[in-house]
């Protein structure tokens, strides 16, 4: 048995990213069996993916909060347990940065992670014993592949794939219509759509007798989900949803709809088609990409208009669900913003991928 720990804690999208290097990973090691340290709340997400062995909670925002709590140790020593249990054949921090470097250092075995020029915070890479060069011009998907497959010692494959084989199972609540799921939901406020177009898109989905399903998290999201689902009958408010169930819910729309958040990558992983909404940030370096049908519109401080979303969004529906591996692409979209990934670059650009 090849056995290989993952440290990918967080984000959201960031995990969704990850997904194609656990399926290179299990591709060329047949006998692979693979831990994966991830934020509690994400471990269900890692958890989809048939490669992974076992899924490793931390919870390392609680625990930067209250570093002296009982608790918080209580948590850290389990973890500490969990990953010292038995030796790693390889250790790979996917994450680049110097806590998630620290926690790969209590496990047993070589660790592997980006060279000083690759990782997001340089110091990390003090803590490796064999590091890499990834380029910080790529997808991030494609560099998470890249440090995989020089840590395992196997070439990138040609095809990339997410890995998961979700089921679009139409849940007791959702009617027998045709469905649209439109993900207006972000942490960032300048990251969101402007309610009156998620409320035009209600409106024309209605006119074609399609739902529009509007899924929700905190309070606030779901008040803005009730003031967007008034627009028209079509406009549907979900009970809460979890990763599984959401999953499930994208495998079975006919198209999604969404703002720059890790629930809009989710739909792509599951061979959803998407049509990206950019208001605050970029698609050249995290944009959606996937199997299917995938358009990329907007950039910071340009969101683009109704008019444009919902023409994107009857591209997506006419194009259809499409799970399973694509050809992944060697290009470099933004050799310009080389060094710059934690800065916002000062022009954008509507980028749009048809699988």
């Amino acid at each position: 048995m090849t056995r290989v720990l993952l440290i990918k804690t967080s984000s959201l999208g960031d995990v969704i990213h990850c997904l194609p290097a656990v399926s290179d990973m299990a591709r060329a090691t047949p006998d692979l069996v693979l831990d994966w340290a991830i934020e509690e709340q994400l471990a269900e997400i890692a958890r989809l993916h048939p490669a992974v062995d076992r899924a490793i909670p931390v919870r390392l925002r609680s625990w930067r909060r209250r570093p002296l709590a009982g608790d918080t140790w209580t948590e850290f020593g389990a973890f500490r347990h969990a990953v010292r249990q038995k030796r790693y054949d390889r250790i790979i921090d996917a994450q680049g940065l110097i806590r998630s470097a620290l926690l790969a250092r209590l496990a047993r075995g070589p660790h592997c992670g980006y060279d000083r020029k690759s990782v997001r915070e340089p110091p990390a890479s003090l803590f490796y014993d064999r590091k890499f060069a990834a380029s910080v011009t790529i997808h991030a998907a494609e560099r998470m592949r890249r440090l995989a497959a020089q840590a395992m010692g196997y070439e990138t494959p040609a095809e990339l794939d997410y890995g998961l084989r979700i089921a679009g199972e139409r849940p007791d609540w959702l009617g027998a219509r045709p469905y649209l799921v439109g993900l207006h939901a972000t942490a960032r406020p300048d990251k969101t759509w402007a309610e009156d177009a998620w409320r035009d898109l209600v409106g024309r989905a209605a006119a074609r007798g399609v739902d529009v399903v509007l899924p929700w998290g905190a309070e606030p999201e779901r008040q803005r989900s009730k003031r967007i689902a008034a627009a028209a009958p079509s406009g549907i408010i979900p009970p809460p949803l979890g990763f599984r169930h959401m999953a499930s819910l994208l495998a079975g729309a006919a198209a999604v709809v969404g703002v720059d958040t890790g629930l809009t990558h989710l739909a792509s992983a599951v061979g959803a088609p998407v049509v990206a909404i950019y208001a605050a940030s970029w698609s050249e370096f995290n944009g959606v990409i996937g199997p299917s049908f995938v358009a990329n519109l907007g950039g910071p401080g340009a969101p683009p208009s109704a008019d444009e979303v919902w023409a994107r969004t009857l591209e997506a529906v006419s194009y259809g669900q499409k799970a399973g591996a694509w050809a992944a692409s060697d290009a470099e979209p933004a050799p310009d913003l080389a060094g710059r990934r934690r800065f916002r670059p000062s022009n954008a650009r509507a980028v749009v991928h048809r699988r």
